[in-house]
């Protein structure tokens, strides 16, 4: 029987090596994985071009075009892509911002204010910290590169907020230095948090913060998922469950190889002790794939898009993401 060829696009990452090094076959397909290191790329192309059958897809993109209607693509309960984020808060010292509500009526920095990243930013502070963001201007632009906006790919929110764009010939990492702006946060680090004098981060203590924040809530914030051009899923429905069942399969895959001590995968000294510490906070599967082990922390961040006036009411979990049938989560 003839396998369905498919293209996926996503960046080079340990949970998925096992597909584009072809150890784990999907059933019924014949897989091109493309790995592109840069997750905007794959984002633009897939919206801009229909590029790829499957792509890496912003999770905030995704739900917010896909509340707002006509978005020719549809995710499955795949997320590829997560990372704690109270160790990507950023100050300038000449702000007196010491502490979370010192926020207040500043001068912000982001890279896209509707980047996923930003979105569990602003989230943790206001839920987390009583951050009130209406009080905030926000100043938006490249960080270490200069950016010139997009307008296929930057979406606003639905109430008017206070932001500024700067210049297409300016960082925010010089104007953090320069205190220009009061703060910084995003899905980059600052060229100036380490070779600059005048940036430091919000929480010198971040890994612990981070450690007690999924301690308390078992949120590991998702950045992205796994979308499908919705007329292929319409056609080949049994796709998504094909793909979740290959994606977990190379999901352990990658977690054996990370794990095999005999010689070290990966140029992390202490590799052995960080994977021991992950499984003893997070469990033996610390990268959940599908609706139930996740679903809570979806609603969460469905209702900070809400709380930011990205999309005026959210839809149900269930109503974003294709069904997975035949699997026990």
């Amino acid at each position: 029987m003839r396998r369905l060829p498919l293209t996926m696009a996503c960046g080079p990452y340990d949970r998925m090596e096992a597909l584009w090094q072809g150890e784990v076959q999907p059933e019924g397909i014949d897989l091109r994985y493309l790995p592109i290191q840069s997750p905007p790329e794959i984002f633009a192309r897939m919206i801009k071009t229909h590029s790829f059958d499957v792509a890496e897809m912003s999770l905030a993109h995704y739900c917010i075009m896909r509340t707002r209607g006509d978005f020719p693509f549809v995710a499955m309960p795949i997320f590829p892509s997560r990372v704690f984020r109270h160790g990507y808060l950023f100050v300038s010292k000449s702000s007196g911002i010491k502490e979370p509500r010192d926020l207040e009526g500043k001068r912000v920095g982001v890279q896209e204010y509707r980047q996923t990243a930003g979105v569990w930013v602003r989230g943790i502070l206001q839920h987390d910290y009583g951050v009130n963001l209406d009080t905030i201007h926000w100043v938006e632009g490249g960080v270490n590169e200069p950016r010139a906006p997009d307008h296929d790919m930057d979406l606003r929110p639905v109430r008017p907020i206070s932001l500024e764009l700067i210049p297409s010939d300016r960082t925010l990492n010089d104007m953090l230095e320069a205190g220009e702006i009061d703060a910084y946060f995003g899905a980059r680090r600052p060229a100036a948090l380490d070779r600059g004098k005048n940036v430091v981060r919000l929480f010198a203590d971040y890994r612990e913060r981070e450690k007690d924040y999924y301690r308390r809530t078992k949120f590991h914030p998702i950045m992205h998922t796994l979308v499908i051009r919705e007329d292929l899923f319409k056609q080949q429905p049994w796709i998504p469950e094909s793909l979740f069942k290959a994606c977990q399969e190379a999901k352990a895959w990658g977690l054996k190889q990370m794990q095999f001590s005999g010689a070290q995968r990966s140029m992390l000294p202490w590799l052995f002790d960080e994977i021991a510490e992950m499984l003893a906070l997070m469990g033996s599967d610390p990268w959940p794939y599908g609706l139930e082990p996740n679903r809570a922390i979806l609603e969460a961040f469905v209702q900070y898009l809400v709380d930011q006036h990205f999309i005026e009411a959210g839809l149900p979990i269930d109503e974003l993401f294709t069904p997975i049938i035949g699997w026990s989560e």
